[in-house]
């Protein structure tokens, strides 16, 4: 832990306030959190100790989030690494109201009609965990290491268009860092800049 977040945490303790020091950075402990999924199952990040963790936020709404879903992109990518023992969790932070909110029905539902491969989605519709990532867009793209350490941070991939034709020719940088980190390797490119439709949180 830094200085300044060592300073604010001892601060927030000392007047009994709770503090926000932010996001997590690459190479710290991912922000811990507990959220119901869409069957009415906590799910706490630390549940997951020992295994890879991948946090993709979406917005069925978002055109950039169909991209990859119209095709079976992310559904091809959700099935082959939670084959693979890999926690796949797809987070709706969309607020109560605004674009791509999913009640837990509608999360069913769109398993079901999307043939999703998520361990779960987790509805997180105050934007509490969203914001604790510091997760701006969607699809923003993390992933946690079996130490529950945060190793990647960012956009699914190079080519931050909305076209599925693109897909093919673009590096994705999900499947570069479990690639790495799956192999003892260190990530190359573990923060990028996340592109996407701009997060729908509670005023």
């Amino acid at each position: 832990m830094n200085l300044t977040k060592f300073v604010l945490m001892s601060l927030g303790l000392l007047l009994g306030a709770s503090v926000s020091l932010g996001a997590a950075e690459i190479g710290e402990a991912a922000p811990d959190f507990t959220l119901k999924c869409s069957n009415g199952k906590e799910h706490s990040l630390s549940d997951y100790k020992g295994k890879f963790v991948v946090l993709e936020w979406v917005n069925h709404g978002c055109p950039f989030v169909k991209k990859f879903y119209e095709p079976g992109e992310m559904q091809r990518l959700q099935k082959e690494y939670t084959e693979q023992g890999v926690i796949w969790l797809t987070m709706n932070s969309s607020a109560p109201g605004k674009q791509g909110h999913m009640t837990a029905e509608d999360a069913n539902r769109s398993i079901e009609e999307k043939d999703a491969h998520p361990t779960a989605i987790l509805l997180d519709h105050d934007g509490r965990v969203g914001k604790s990532f510091d997760a701006r867009v969607t699809p923003h793209m993390y992933v946690i290491d079996p130490d529950g350490i945060l190793i990647y941070n960012g956009a699914i991939d190079s080519n931050p268009s909305r076209r599925s034709s693109d897909i093919a020719s673009a590096e994705n940088y999900v499947v570069s860092a479990l690639a790495a980190a799956m192999s003892g390797e260190e990530v190359a490119t573990p923060r990028t800049r996340a592109y996407g439709c701009g997060m729908k949180y509670m005023d």
